[in-house]
């Protein structure tokens, strides 16, 4: 019991510290000069690729993060990391529609790539792209 508590509380601590990361001052200068830009590829290719698929979405937020290149909620609302902007435009069209897809099935099931591969057929090879300038772009 007590080695529980002291266990947990351990664990606590590590969680919160990890949380409290401060980003560098290079990458909050890199998310404001491009924030705005990605918001408009984002909003522009979000409008492009909806007008085939038909979903409702709400919010869209640009966001730092570090490791995400999009997240969508349950509510509909869509997040997508600033530094989609300085990918080429058919692998950010990836992670859009990806995102957009999840609308549609909130799961990576067949069905989800069956939606996906409706506008995007080369998906799997836009997806290794993907992780090749992953590398590159992380690292802002």
């Amino acid at each position: 019991m007590v080695y529980s508590v002291i266990f947990g509380s351990l664990f606590r601590r590590r969680r919160l510290l990890r949380r409290r990361r401060k980003k560098s001052l290079a990458s909050e200068q890199a998310f404001t000069a491009h924030k705005e830009l990605a918001r408009k590829l984002v909003i522009e290719r979000l409008e492009h690729y909806n007008r085939i698929y038909g979903f409702t979405y709400h919010r869209i937020a640009i966001r730092n993060q570090s490791t995400r290149w999009g997240s969508c909620s349950k509510k509909g609302n869509l997040n997508f990391n600033y530094r989609i902007a300085l990918l080429p435009l058919d692998v950010a069209d990836y992670i859009i529609v990806h995102e957009l897809c999840h609308l549609g099935e909130f799961n990576h099931s067949s069905r989800f790539w069956s939606l996906v591969s409706k506008t995007l057929p080369d998906y799997q090879l836009l997806r290794q792209r993907l992780r090749v300038e992953s590398k590159k772009l992380h690292s802002i």
